[in-house]
């Protein structure tokens, strides 16, 4: 009996040891490490790759600023530049940072979100001119009347917005990049707790 007994204990004790050891975010669930090191672009330690167009990454925008609050992080972003309507969207966003110098605060993303997602009955006018208030609202130049030099500056980043997508293999949005070496699979989380859990983890990672 006594002999049964210790069987059962040591391997209770390995059962318990194992959860321990595994209770952390997992590689290949949680996040992977990206194809190649980014960390030259000088990303922000916790980056956000999304697109304006994507309503995914809409809904993941009401919850930016609980993931800024769990992980003591502002969140850069990089809009993704994978189709026609993608670029359109890369545009306004990077007409909006490099006339900041940082990333639009979430007010404005919502606004931005709102305008170019208007829905099947907006016209390309009506998008336009809801874009025009985002900017004009805050005494910034609309993308659509930048000149030549805003213009250059608009294409360098949206330049090194498609270099990181294209070398990091991001392949679909709302996602983040930690550190430059890590990618969240948003896909392996429950809730938002859970994703500020596994960028915590990865923050402190080599």
């Amino acid at each position: 009996m006594r002999n049964i007994i210790t069987v059962f204990v040591i391997a209770l004790t390995a059962l318990l040891f194992g959860c321990t050891e595994n209770s952390g975010p997992v590689k290949g669930k949680q996040y992977d490490l990206l194809p190649v090191s980014l960390v030259d672009y000088q990303l922000a330690p916790v980056t956000e790759v999304f697109s304006l167009n994507c309503g995914h990454c809409k809904q993941m925008e009401n919850n930016i600023p609980k993931l800024e609050q769990l992980t003591g992080q502002s969140i850069g972003k990089v809009h993704v530049t994978f189709n026609e309507s993608a670029k359109v969207g890369a545009m306004i966003y990077y007409a909006a940072e490099t006339q900041l110098g940082k990333t639009p605060d979430h007010d404005m993303m919502t606004e931005f979100f709102a305008a170019t997602q208007m829905g099947d009955g907006a016209t390309l006018t009506d998008k336009k001119n809801a874009i025009d208030i985002v900017f004009h609202s805050r005494e910034l130049v609309s993308p659509y009347d930048f000149n030549e030099n805003q213009q250059q500056q608009l294409f360098d980043a949206m330049e090194k917005a498609h270099n990181v997508t294209t070398l990091g293999q991001i392949n679909a949005v709302p996602t983040f990049i930690v550190n430059g070496k890590y990618q969240i699979l948003t896909g392996g989380h429950s809730d938002i707790a859970s994703i500020a859990n596994t960028m915590n983890f990865l923050l402190t990672q080599p």
